[in-house]
């Protein structure tokens, strides 16, 4: 069976669920990757409101589609980060509050952890999302950043989620990390690092997301074997680097889109990723959860986009062997 292709509703946020349903449909995936903001899946009413989830789910129904997990990347973000005025844009006002960062951490520390209630009430075994960082800001040693400094950085991230992940496992619920740039795992060895921190807990795994691995020059098949039993969740997003002697790796300081950058997303199929070679690596590891595109291409309409994507992992999407392909000669010997 194919595994099943999704799309994430983090970029679609503007639009009403019911809206983005109608389309994910018309463009042929069978499933939505709810985010927890927008109107597209409040935590709140899922706790509070006993038809909630069920209005949800209802509502996809209708479009003949499913939920396989839900995102909670901006709240998340929060729980481990330096928090600034920059949160409040991404955070709901029941979570900033004061703004007092302390307050920040605590607040998104427990809307994580609700999440996870909402999600079994929902009916979905994975939750994804964000961690934050306390020691992303320390990432270029200079002035000389002490083994202690960054020691301190990874026991904050667990004494912060330790307490969060205890609900995760009331609730028969995994958080899925997508390893990415300002979280506390970010390439392979953040990412071996983080498992050790929470002495690596089976609530606590990976959301493959190969785009933000690419560009920085990890190999994320690499990736894919080196962590095979944590991989929860998987991203479709593609990526490439345009680095021509004068751009940069860091990017600059240039928005998305800027042409002067050294790399930027591309839509799935479009980029430089090597999905095959990734399609293979899921295989021997046994992945049969759902391919879900996170959409994001800022020189390309999300309409045709989002189309596009899901007939690209469609076509691109293969199942494992069931047999070894020269088994027929060992039978007629």
């Amino acid at each position: 069976m194919p595994r099943p292709v999704t799309l994430f509703t983090g970029q679609w946020a503007d639009l009403p669920l019911a809206d983005v349903a109608r389309r994910a449909r018309g463009f042929g995936y069978q499933g939505l990757e709810l985010a927890c903001w927008g109107d597209h899946f409040d935590v709140g009413r899922a706790l509070d409101e006993p038809g909630y989830c069920t209005q949800k789910r209802d509502e996809l129904e209708r479009h003949d589609l499913a939920v396989h997990a839900i995102s909670t990347h901006l709240v998340g973000q929060a729980v481990c980060d330096r928090v600034d005025e920059r949160h409040r844009a991404i955070l709901p006002a029941h979570v900033w509050g004061d703004g007092d960062p302390a307050g920040v951490n605590r607040r998104a520390a427990e809307e994580v952890a609700r999440t996870a209630r909402a999600a079994k009430k929902l009916g979905v075994g994975v939750v994804n999302g964000f961690t934050g960082s306390p020691i992303w800001h320390l990432l270029y040693s200079f002035p000389p950043v002490p083994k202690e400094t960054i020691d301190a950085g990874f026991a904050t991230f667990a004494a912060r989620w330790n307490p969060i992940l205890d609900v995760f496992a009331e609730c028969g619920v995994r958080f899925a990390l997508e390893v990415h740039p300002a979280e506390i795992a970010f390439d392979l060895v953040t990412a071996e690092r983080a498992l050790e921190a929470l002495g690596r807990r089976e609530e606590f795994g990976f959301n493959f997301d190969p785009s933000h691995l690419h560009w920085q020059g990890v190999d994320p098949v690499q990736f894919i074997r080196a962590f095979p039993e944590r991989i929860y969740h998987v991203h479709i997003k593609d990526a490439a680097t345009t680095l021509d002697g004068r751009s940069g790796i860091l990017g600059s300081h240039l928005p998305f889109g800027d042409p002067r950058r050294g790399w930027d997303f591309r839509s799935p199929g479009r980029g430089a990723i090597d999905f095959e070679a990734i399609v293979r690596a899921l295989n021997q590891i046994g992945y049969r959860g759902p391919l879900s595109v996170e959409w994001e291409d800022p020189g390309m309409d999300r309409e045709q986009g989002a189309a596009e994507a899901c007939q690209f992992v469609k076509h691109l999407d293969f199942a494992p062997p069931g047999r070894a392909f020269d088994a027929a000669f060992a039978e007629e010997s």
